[in-house]
């Protein structure tokens, strides 16, 4: 049996210079952190008692005798790209799917570092997230960019940059005691929406492409100004708010579908009660806001988003991880009863 704990992770600047069709002409660029808020898979074989092969366990449950029947897009061609058979499935989360936080990537690197440690076998981090964004990319054609994999593999507060050459994870060097103040100052808030990334990514990518790559270019340049705050003890941490209010302003002009009245409204309401910025988190159209809030305003923000889930959080920096390994003799059979 296997257990695996992968993190979610939140994006604060450069989203959308990830998308592959972007950082192959222009430079990409994110800042994101992963945080105490993780996905679970449990994987074993599955005795050999039942009228069927593989079960799974998620928002559903499915029973199969053969893998080309499995629903789950993910399951069904990680098991094939691994060549997985005859396992049982659990999937939990600590927070809901299509909420902004890249859920199903994280989902896609803890099912690939389950599959892998239930083989007997050990891969870096780099291969679990680059197989990841094959797994999604490409095999199952989903539109999205590819942060989310790198960032639940790697864990941590990181620059992630993206070119023709591919991507690179650099750390973000920040004393502890200036990266917990600023993790004090986040506030994270539940919308109730959610959403399909991969229907948000692709309703964006049509038309205003001159306009959208004008607004990603500055996007990308904030990434730079962004750094330097976190990097540089001698600047205000504050100002990191100030560009988070800049860089949504931007993001909700990439795409019809990033905002909606009423997150707009939820917004203006936080920024009203003394927040310095936020950004509504992924794709966009739902999910969760989260603000940058000085410490005598953070009461009267949360008392203005009373009727949101506020969700305390805090930093990491592991990544996905194995956290129960029990080894499993395995052979296959070349038919089933």
């Amino acid at each position: 049996m296997i257990i695996t704990q992968t993190p979610f992770r939140m994006s604060f600047f450069g989203g959308g210079t990830d998308m592959e069709n972007y950082f192959k002409e222009n430079k990409g660029a994110v800042i994101s952190t992963t945080f105490d808020k993780y996905c679970y898979i449990n994987v074993r074989h599955l005795p050999r008692f039942f009228d069927y092969s593989t079960e799974l366990s998620y928002s559903k449950i499915e029973r199969v005798t053969d893998i080309n029947d499995i629903r789950h897009p993910l399951i069904k061609n990680a098991m094939q790209l691994l060549d997985m058979h005859e396992i049982r499935l659990t999937y939990e989360a600590d927070l809901p799917a299509r909420s902004g936080l890249g859920t199903s990537s994280s989902f896609a690197v803890g099912m690939l570092n389950a599959f892998y440690a239930l083989k007997g076998k050990y891969v870096d981090k780099r291969t679990l997230a680059d197989q990841a964004i094959y797994l999604e990319r490409v095999l199952c054609d989903e539109t999205g960019g590819w942060q989310d994999q790198i960032a639940a593999s790697f864990g941590g507060l990181n620059r992630i940059n993206f070119g023709p050459d591919g991507y690179e994870v650099l750390p973000i060097i920040i004393s502890p005691e200036r990266k917990e103040r600023l993790n004090q100052k986040l506030m994270m808030f539940f919308t109730g929406f959610t959403r399909f990334s991969a229907e948000i990514q692709s309703a964006n990518s049509i038309g205003k492409s001159i306009d959208r790559d004008k607004y990603l270019s500055e996007m990308y340049w904030l990434v730079d100004e962004a750094e330097k705050v976190l990097t540089d003890k001698n600047t205000d941490l504050d100002e990191f708010g100030r560009l988070l209010n800049h860089t949504w302003k931007l993001k909700r002009k990439t795409g019809s579908k990033i905002s909606t009245e009423t997150i707009d409204e939820l917004y203006e309401r936080g920024m009203r009660a003394g927040a310095l910025g936020g950004k509504l988190l992924g794709a966009g159209g739902g999910g969760f806001l989260i603000f940058y809030v000085q410490d005598e305003y953070q009461e009267t923000v949360k008392q203005a988003m009373s009727n949101l889930l506020y969700i305390p959080f805090v930093f990491e920096n592991c990544g996905t991880r194995v956290l129960y390994y029990a080894a499993e003799e395995y052979k296959k059979i070349n038919c089933w009863r």
